[in-house]
């Protein structure tokens, strides 16, 4: 894209955070955005909150000015951000760990007792949040529509023989990780975990966020795309021998079967598909509800006025010692599904070379093609991007990146 072609920035920045601007606008002209969305919390309050583009992946071709009008991307525009979901979904068992109804080190067949069958006796709840269970597959995958059914996602969950002994190793769970987690929080709660997410956490905040968006708001998601990554820019720092592009092509991989559990590949633009429960990969958000449900992770944040206009105060979602836990390393090294060294805390990655975040301290989640939302309790930072153009790589997206750049370089400038 030309730098005549490239979408005019809308939004706000506050003073001194204007190379967020900067950057964000680069990467339309650099890396081929087609329509995004970036917000940066600091101490509770947002400091930058840009949009541009079109809304649709499909208008890219007007924004030479040929054809129809493309729909703008808007402030209040949403789109899916795939594996950064399950972020979110780690803050509800965490929450629920913290008010004493779910045990971390308690086995998984305690609250859910068909899970113990084929040899899941021994794995624990913090074994589902560290990616420890061997669950990274299903034999056979579920169709789109069976994916849906909550009941017949953890039903083949259950009956699944783990690929190594729970607890002995780690390794990402792509797609199980939307029904070893939603279907412990139905047995906890009774609820589904988006119901759970939309009652305790969206609907407190004023957060455009869902994980099963209703008919009635899907008017607000934007269409996505494919994009092909910039030449020797982004994706994950690979071995040598056996990256994870040479895994994914090999069909009897575990990165393949892992990201196939759903098979074939939904289409993430049908409105039936985003309104699945799916907290492993289908969540739909805005970007300053990513950055905000973050912000009320590290710290508080102005919470939503009641209906009769009442202004409740402030809100945080877990406490400081829970955050620390999330935050701690459970799992480090080579990812038996993503075949690099990877860092898990409790549902969070964190801060290293396959995943760089802020700081040694940051926690958070990318999405799979470019999302990624994250905090860093030291710096007071929470950071939500979201895009509708789609790059293959699994983690470290270079406009992700290049929007982390520039927040450090903001914090840098201001220690002097």
């Amino acid at each position: 894209m030309s730098a005549e072609q490239a979408p005019t920035v809308h939004g706000t920045v506050a003073p001194g955070w204007e190379p967020v601007r900067e950057i964000f606008a680069r990467n339309f002209r650099m890396y081929g955005e087609r329509g995004a969305a970036v917000t940066v919390y600091r101490h509770g309050r947002p400091v930058v909150d840009l949009f541009g583009g079109v809304r649709d992946f499909d208008g890219v071709r007007d924004f030479d000015g040929e054809g129809e009008a493309a729909a703008p991307w808007e402030h209040g525009t949403a789109q899916i951000v795939r594996s950064a979901t399950k972020g979110v979904a780690a803050a509800v068992l965490l929450a629920l760990a913290e008010r004493g109804h779910l045990d971390l080190d308690a086995p998984v067949a305690a609250y859910w007792p068909e899970f113990k069958a084929a040899g899941k006796q021994h794995t624990l709840v913090r074994h589902v949040l560290a990616h420890r269970t061997g669950i990274v597959v299903l034999d056979p995958p579920l169709t789109p529509a069976e994916a849906a059914d909550p009941e017949l996602g953890a039903a083949a969950v259950a009956a699944q023989r783990p690929a190594w002994e729970p607890g002995t190793d780690h390794g990402y769970q792509a797609q199980t990780f939307s029904w070893l987690t939603g279907e412990l929080v139905r047995r906890v709660t009774g609820v589904g975990i988006g119901d759970w997410i939309a009652e305790h956490f969206a609907a407190p905040l004023g957060l455009d966020l869902w994980v099963g968006m209703p008919h009635a708001e899907q008017h607000r998601a934007g269409r996505i795309g494919p994009v092909e990554a910039p030449e020797g820019g982004g994706g994950l720092k690979l071995r040598p021998r056996r990256n994870v592009s040479a895994a994914y092509q090999d069909p009897t991989s575990l990165t393949r079967r892992s990201f196939g559990a759903i098979a074939p590949h939904p289409d993430e633009n049908d409105p039936a598909y985003r309104a699945s429960c799916l907290p492993a990969s289908g969540g739909i958000a805005t970007a300053p509800a990513l950055a905000r449900f973050y912000a009320a992770l590290i710290g508080e944040v102005p919470a939503t006025p009641t209906p009769d206009g009442e202004l409740p105060g402030s809100a945080r979602l877990l406490s400081p010692e829970t955050v620390d836990l999330a935050r701690a390393e459970a799992s480090a090294g080579p990812d038996r599904v993503l075949v690099v060294n990877t860092r898990f805390g409790l549902g969070y990655m964190l801060h290293g070379p396959a995943a760089p975040l802020l700081d040694t301290g940051s926690f958070g989640h990318p999405g799979r093609g470019g999302a990624l939302g994250f905090a860093d309790p030291e710096h007071g930072i929470a950071f939500g991007y979201v895009t509708n153009g789609l790059q293959k790589g699994v983690t470290a997206d270079p406009r992700a990146q290049a929007l982390v750049r520039a927040v450090r370089g903001v914090l840098d400038a201001a220690a002097g």
